[in-house]
């Protein structure tokens, strides 16, 4: 784990941009290109390749740099970034920082050059709603339950990395269940942060609901996205119920969320590496 603390610019910079979490943006573009190819050489493609490298790094900079920026005061109150037992950067301010993340922002834009408009639209999507939660006048952090929808903009990537492959828009369920399991990861990140938030005068979706109903709209949100994906193959939607089932675990048990939600990155990397190897052997096979 990098210091939350670090002393140089590009320490500070890779930790602002949670590398734990890195696989979040990234993950969804393995996925999309697993099930957008039709050959291996397709997995290679300068497109793939251009999309996976950018939402490695470059959009986790710009998306949690807007993000750290307007919750600097915030975040003074969150436990998250503050203490000896931070695991997060808080934002330091300053024109080079600010440059960093909004060229990393602009950065995205490049892809309307040399993608389709059908994988463009995706990653302007992913572009105006990083901003958009954040930033004011729309601030949709603070507007429940929008905070929680908001953040379908992490499977955003995947869609435009199937439709730069493919050459059509992914199957609608595979959407749907994508934005319900971002929702609810985004909605239990919220936890750990709900006296904090309400300290800050922040109104959030688990701030409103509270940590126990929020863990059961996480469920539901989660049992939600594993019926989608079973509509388009059953085994998905039965690997997908792992994480009803661990909110579920979270509720009844005296685990707390704070310390599971670092758990989140390892299951999201099974969850993820199955997917993908599931659509590798799809195009393996031919």
């Amino acid at each position: 784990m990098l210091d939350s603390r670090p002393t140089t610019a590009l320490g500070y910079l890779l930790t602002l941009s949670r590398p734990r979490f890195w696989l979040y943006l990234a993950g969804p573009v393995l996925v999309g290109v697993a099930y957008g190819a039709s050959s291996v050489a397709d997995l290679f493609a300068p497109s793939a390749v251009a999309l996976f490298a950018y939402f490695l790094v470059p959009a986790n900079v710009y998306l949690y740099g807007v993000n750290d920026a307007f919750d600097a005061d915030a975040d003074a109150e969150n436990p998250k970034k503050t203490g000896e037992d931070a695991r997060e950067a808080r934002f330091r301010g300053g024109l080079g920082v600010a440059a960093v993340v909004a060229a990393c922002g602009l950065a995205g834009l490049a892809f309307v050059v040399v993608l389709p408009p059908g994988a463009t639209v995706w990653v302007v999507g992913f572009l105006v709603l990083g901003y958009a939660y954040s930033a004011p006048p729309f601030r949709l952090k603070t507007v429940p339950p929008l905070d929680s929808v908001s953040n379908g903009l992490y499977v955003l990537p995947g869609a435009a990395a199937y439709v730069a492959l493919a050459g059509e828009q992914p199957p609608a369920p595979a959407l749907a269940g994508g934005w319900l399991w971002a929702m609810a990861m985004h909605t239990f990140s919220a936890v750990p942060d709900i006296d904090p938030d309400r300290r800050a005068g922040i109104r959030t979706t688990a701030t409103v609901l509270g940590e126990r109903a929020t863990l059961a709209y996480c469920g539901v949100c989660w049992l939600a996205a594993a019926a989608a994906f079973g509509l388009l193959d059953a085994r998905a939607g039965a690997l997908l119920l792992v994480y009803p089932l661990f909110a579920a675990g979270v509720a009844e048990t005296d685990v707390s969320v704070s310390r599971a939600y670092w758990w989140f990155p390892a299951l999201n990397t099974l969850v993820g590496m199955a997917l993908t190897l599931g659509g590798l052997w799809g195009v393996v096979r031919g």
